[in-house]
């Protein structure tokens, strides 16, 4: 059910028999900046580092910029940019080059308690409804190959994602994989 940019998840967990939990999908806000901060640095290795100056400019900037809530607690986040944004990642900036129309996914993250629960897909079918609702022909993003992330290799290949480019980045630390998958008009 969805009413004015809320969803309401309900999530059954896969590691142990428990009753479905209920989750709330919606806008983030400035008031959640703390958590997601939180969350981006329990996930850093696979991530850019955010500070609540970036964050907030990021939030400003942000196409679609979404939480889950569980309770009170955020647990997940994604947040997208369009084209055309005045954004330094070396990796939206590939895009940007490549790309007259897309939807940028910056970072989803979901937390390490709340893995196993289908929230990052969630999140990605949010994302790919919106790219669908903005008629948008892309959904852009990049995950590490080096050090190597297969988990997430396999998660973005589910969604129709494909390799368009690598490069390096973090100073020659990582390497990416750039992808991009279409978006099907209709969902």
């Amino acid at each position: 059910m969805t009413l004015e940019g809320c969803a309401t998840i309900v999530a059954e967990c896969v590691e142990a028999p428990r009753d479905p939990i209920s989750m709330t999908l919606r806008p983030a806000t400035p008031q959640d900046f703390p958590a997601i901060l939180a969350l981006n640095l329990e996930s850093e290795r696979f991530l850019s580092p955010l500070t609540l100056q970036r964050l907030a400019q990021l939030h400003r900037q942000a196409d679609l910029h979404q939480v889950v809530e569980e309770g009170r607690q955020v647990v997940a986040f994604v947040l997208a940019l369009r084209e055309g944004q005045d954004y330094d990642s070396p990796n939206y900036l590939f895009f940007g080059t490549r790309y007259a129309r897309f939807l940028y996914v910056d970072r989803v993250v979901v937390a390490a308690a709340a893995q196993g629960r289908g929230l990052g897909r969630v999140l990605y079918e949010a994302v790919f409804a919106h790219a669908t609702r903005s008629q948008l022909p892309w959904v852009t993003c990049e995950y590490d190959i080096e050090p190597p992330n297969p988990a997430s290799e396999r998660f973005h290949c589910g969604f129709g994602f494909i390799e368009v480019g690598r490069q390096s980045v973090a100073g020659g630390q990582k390497q990416v994989s750039l992808q991009v998958a279409p978006v099907r008009s209709g969902g």
